[in-house]
């Protein structure tokens, strides 16, 4: 992989990030302006403007680091897995507030009032990234968002363990290309974020989740030495085995969140490239 993958590094049009100075060659560096989505989930595109091809998504209170400003978008670099993009400045706010919880449920209503009769204006999905600031009867008052029920909110440090049953509760959830958000999301989404709720780094794409996530395995022609957990890959597609049987996977066959016999994924795609447990 090239040293400056342009998906990881910060820099556009001569200008790079003042990191990268001494690093990389560009005409001029620049600090970076810390940010944070407020809002469910903004789009992350290849392109500016809202018809750009969606690339990665941030979820409520990811932080962005903004390099350049042009009109109503900013480019920079989503902090959670240094993917770099175009988002709308609306979806952002300024600076970045240390999280004090993480969203446990696959989503939750955040309320205008601790009342459950109150129409909510904002749902936060899973892994968005909270900072509680108040407490009445059941529900936590979140910063920026509104009062979520407390019991869809996990301490910041207090993860699962393990990530196929935090993909399971994915299912019938869209395919979206580009999408990490529980109402959408792609193969690498799916995976990212299941991991993410089990407190483990994970990159973006699938090429970096197949050479960077767990360890290699060769299961040879014996399919049934895979177990709950390993990753499996085919050129730009992954999905998690359930079973020694059975994989989960968001994918555009479906054109949603399934689980169905690695043997029919194989009958489809081929042979997979690789194998990773975690």
């Amino acid at each position: 992989m090239d040293a400056f993958d342009p998906r990881t590094t910060l820099a556009r049009g001569g200008v790079a990030e003042q990191a990268l100075e001494g690093v990389m060659p560009a005409e001029a560096y620049r600090a970076v302006e810390p940010a944070q989505c407020h809002i469910s989930a903004a789009g992350v595109r290849k392109t500016k403007g809202p018809h750009g091809e969606l690339d990665n998504q941030l979820v409520f209170g990811e932080a962005f680091d903004i390099l350049e400003r042009d009109g109503d978008w900013v480019f920079g670099r989503a902090r959670r897995d240094s993917h770099v993009g175009w988002v709308e400045a609306s979806a952002l706010a300024e600076g970045v507030r240390a999280p004090t919880h993480r969203v446990s449920a696959i989503r939750t209503y955040a309320f205008p009032e601790p009342d459950l009769t109150s129409a909510p204006p904002m749902v936060l999905t899973l892994n968005s990234l909270v900072t509680v600031e108040a407490r009445e009867g059941r529900f936590a008052k979140v910063a920026g968002a509104g009062w979520v029920v407390e019991n869809h909110l996990a301490e910041f440090l207090d993860f699962e363990t393990d990530p196929v049953a935090v993909a399971e509760r994915h299912l019938g959830a869209p395919y979206q290309w580009g999408g990490r958000e529980s109402i959408g999301l792609d193969c690498s989404g799916l995976v990212q974020q299941s991991l993410f709720a089990c407190g483990r780094a994970c990159p973006r794409d699938t090429d970096e989740q197949e050479l960077q996530t767990g360890a290699p395995l060769d299961p040879g022609h014996d399919l049934k030495a895979l177990r709950r957990g390993d990753l499996v890959f085919w050129d730009g597609h992954v999905a998690m085995m359930v079973d020694e049987a059975q994989v989960i996977h968001a994918n555009g066959h479906h054109l949603q969140v399934s689980i169905e016999p690695l043997t029919a994924v194989m009958a489809r795609a081929g042979q997979p490239t690789s194998y990773r447990r975690l």
